[in-house]
This record gives structure tokens, sequence and C-alpha cells, in this order.
């Protein structure tokens, strides 16, 4: 019998929960009191909760309630602590760090065959984006509801099961909410939000929706194969949103703005607008295109900015630019 497997042989005997003595163990194995030693402090090393007790009547024995009965968790919930542990590893800093990756290596390695196939390596569904600067925009923060909850809950049924997944979305630039038909491939947690990665099945896009404009979601019978390719860290970094700020110029109208470069420079500090479209005017200009025209939006990054900024278009929100400086200039007595 090798070091292994007496070690193995010596936890056994110790799940009892009496006290077993080194002597009786050396006798058991047919080795020396040192060996036993050895392969005690080796179960320790391991982790294993072996405590001793001296004296003539004192032994070896596990620590109490060391043996649990096995937990039996389903496809939801695993991936639901994966989730979680993803989300804790974006802290910059975290207690017993080592124990929560052992923790998920245990949990991974109980997967059934089916589950392990996706969840095996979760970082490639679930992904934590690290807060960026934000020198201005803030208009990201929403209070959590039931419905975001059930968005969020019904992609990932969808996605955990291959199944499509239809709901409405609320664009607050659209005047009506839109029907859609998507398969799930990932999810995304970025500036306090929750951001749903799909492929559209009618333009055949990969695009990314905020869960808590998400109505009305349903976990459709359509199944579909997982694309082997994706990686929810392809769209780190900003990429998910420069994708769609590229999708959202085609789809609507813009606002343009003429700014210094050094305006423009500071701009691109900010999380949300660097992905917006900047091009030269001349030798210190630049022209900057964001596919919005909301007035809640446009008004205040035009004031801002500074007098050096202009609003170009749309007219009818640079005419109201027009009213709000001339009654600020009033107040200001100017």
């Amino acid at each position: 019998m090798n070091s292994i497997e007496r070690a193995l042989a010596i936890l056994l005997l110790l799940t009892g929960g009496r006290l077993v003595s080194a002597a009786t163990l050396a006798e058991r194995f047919e080795v020396s009191l040192r060996t036993i030693y050895r392969d005690v402090d080796r179960l320790i090393a391991l982790g294993i909760p072996v405590e001793a007790e001296r004296g003539a009547e004192g032994g070896y024995r596990l620590a109490k309630d060391y043996l649990q009965p096995p937990v039996a968790l389903n496809r939801r919930e695993t991936a639901a602590l994966l989730t979680t542990l993803a989300l804790v590893r974006s802290l910059r800093t975290l207690p017993l760090k080592s124990d929560l990756d052992s923790a998920e290596r245990k949990l991974i390695a109980s997967l059934p065959r089916p589950v392990l196939a996706l969840l095996g390596d979760a970082e490639r569904v679930i992904g934590i984006e690290p807060i960026p600067a934000d020198i201005f925009h803030a208009a990201t923060r929403a209070e959590p509801t039931e419905d975001w909850q059930a968005a969020l809950d019904g992609f990932m049924v969808g996605l955990l099961e291959s199944r499509a997944v239809r709901f409405d979305h609320h664009n607050p630039a659209r005047p009506a909410p839109r029907p859609h038909d998507v398969e799930p491939h990932g999810v995304l947690f970025d500036r306090d939000l929750w951001y749903l990665a799909g492929r559209d099945r009618d333009s055949g896009e990969m695009k990314i929706y905020r869960a808590d404009r998400i109505r009305n979601v349903e976990v459709s019978g359509f199944r579909f194969r997982p694309d082997p390719a994706f990686r929810i860290a392809d769209l780190l970094g900003g990429a998910w949103l420069s994708q769609a700020m590229r999708r959202w110029e085609q789809e609507g109208p813009s606002s343009r703005i003429r700014m210094s470069r050094e305006q423009a420079s500071r701009l691109t500090q900010d999380w949300y607008y660097r992905h917006a479209s900047l091009v030269a005017d001349g030798p210190d200009h630049m022209i900057f295109s964001l596919p919005s025209v909301l007035p809640s939006q446009i008004l205040p990054l035009v004031r801002w900015l500074g007098p050096d900024a202009e609003l170009l278009e749309p007219a009818e929100l640079r005419a109201q630019m027009a009213l709000d400086l001339q009654e600020m200039a009033r107040r200001h007595g100017a």
C-alpha cells in the first residue's frame, strides 16, 4: 500500500467520529508511528480537518460535521452560483480568494456532462465589465424591478436550455416597444446594469439588450445550437457599445456637435461618449455625432461642454438650445 492509498484508508477509518490512536493506525497498516504522523500531516495539508487529542485516551478524529451529505443543484441553481462568483471576481480584492477558486473548481467538477459542456468554462458566457471613468454620462442607473428580474431570469433559462426567447424591448428613443425573437448567448454586467447578448433570429445579428428595458419575456420552444466561437469577453471593454453605436447610427437620427479638439479629448474620457463618432473639422475643431436626439441628453451635454461647443443638428434642438442660453443669460444678468 502506497502513501496515498494509506492516507485515504486512514480518512475512511476516521469517518466514524470516534478517536483512533496513532498506535492503532500504525498496527493496522503495519508501519511506524512516524509514518502515521506524516500521513496525518498530509491529510491536514490537503485541507481535511483532522483533530488530535493528547493523553492516554487520545488519538485522531475528523472535525464534527466535516462530511456533509451531497447537495444536488439543478442547472439554473448552478448557473446562478457561477454568475455570483463572476460578479465577486470583478472586485479588485476579495477575502479568501484561493478558497473561492477551490469552491468554483469543485462546483464545476460536480456538474453533469450536458451542463458541464456549457458551464464548465463559465467565463465564455458570463462577463463582468470593470467600472470605467464616468466624467459626465450618469444615466445608466436603474432601480431593480420585477420586470427586470424576470427578463434576466428568462434570458438565462433560454441560455441554459438552448431555447430562443421572445420579449418586448422598450427603447426611450422610440415611441413604442418592439418585439424581438432572440437566441441567448451570454450576459454582461456593466455599471450596475445587466445586458443580454443574443442573436436576433430575424436579422441574424448579435445584439445587446438592457435587461431593465425588457418586458413580457417568454422562453419559446424553438431550440438552437449554441455558437462555440462566441465569447462574452469579446464584448467587454466597451466593444459591444461601439458595435451598437454604429448600428444605431443607421437606424435613426443623430445629433451633431462642433467642438474644440480639447473638448473632444475630454469627452473621449467618458465611458459612453468615447464610442460615438468623431471626425476632424479643420485643424482646431471636431464634429461629434451621437445617435440620439433626446433633449434630456443632448442639451445638458452641450451646456457642459461650454462656449466653444455648437449644436449643429437637429434644427429643433438647436433652436431650443438658443432659447435656453438666452434664459440663462437673462438670469445671470448679462
